[in-house]
């Protein structure tokens, strides 16, 4: 991992971040212009490190374009990728409101823009205006269910079953409305996110493509039986 060389910040990309947001979607206009003029922008290039497990947050971020990974370092050093945020999810916030240290290091999937409020900007907004810190709130728990979802996919369910399952998490990120997308991480990145060895997974893909559910040609997805994905995922 590198740390971030330089951050442009542009404000005009602002108000997309908040149309992407679910909790921001729905703002009046004197909000949305309150949000913008605290707001700010970086561009972060491949690899580059937001923050650091350990940091302390004195921000909500936003994605706005890109990927951004989050991983923890298990005891033996080692790093593991535990989740994926895509435009429009935020982050940040868990540390942003108890003062706490980052749970996970945030790092660059590719060129990423990300949007950030600084503490005292954002909690002065909540505290002004009860809908915005209601929506909030809603949001935070839709968060802690995904989460629970996302927990359980990797820990209780076979690896057949944790591919598919985030095949098509990824497909309803990149591509809802085709059958073929690009995996958004490498196929090692995949790997270490489904708890399984580049062998396995390589394993799985094969086997896969050979019964007609898919064809993978390097990072490229296309699916050609749905309802098969579908079931082996228990989304069915």
């Amino acid at each position: 991992m590198k740390s971030c060389a330089c951050h442009i910040q542009d404000t005009a990309s602002a108000p997309s971040c908040l149309a992407r947001v679910p909790v921001f979607a729905q703002l009046r206009q004197t909000e949305v212009e309150l949000l913008h003029s605290v707001m700010r922008t970086s561009q972060f290039h491949k690899g580059e490190i937001i923050f650091r497990e350990g940091d302390r947050s004195d921000s909500l971020f936003v994605v706005n374009r890109g990927i951004i990974k989050l991983t923890k370092l298990e005891d033996n050093g080692k790093e593991h990728l535990i989740r994926l945020l895509f435009p429009g999810d935020f982050f940040g916030q868990f540390s942003l409101l108890q003062e706490k240290p980052h749970y996970a290091s945030a790092i660059a999937a590719d060129t990423t823009g990300i949007c950030r409020i600084h503490r005292s900007d954002f909690l002065d907004i909540l505290r002004r205006d009860p809908d915005t810190a209601a929506r909030f709130m809603t949001a935070l728990s839709t968060q802690l269910e995904e989460a629970d979802a996302w927990a359980a996919v990797l820990t209780l369910l076979e690896a057949d079953r944790r591919l598919a399952k985030m095949l098509l998490y990824f497909r309803r990120k990149a591509a809802p409305n085709s059958r073929e997308f690009t995996l958004p991480i490498s196929k090692k990145d995949l790997a270490s996110l489904i708890g399984a060895t580049p062998e396995t997974l390589s394993r799985k893909l094969r086997q896969l493509n050979d019964e007609g559910v898919l064809t993978v040609t390097r990072r490229q997805i296309l699916i050609h039986d749905e309802a098969a994905l579908y079931h082996l995922a228990g989304e069915d």
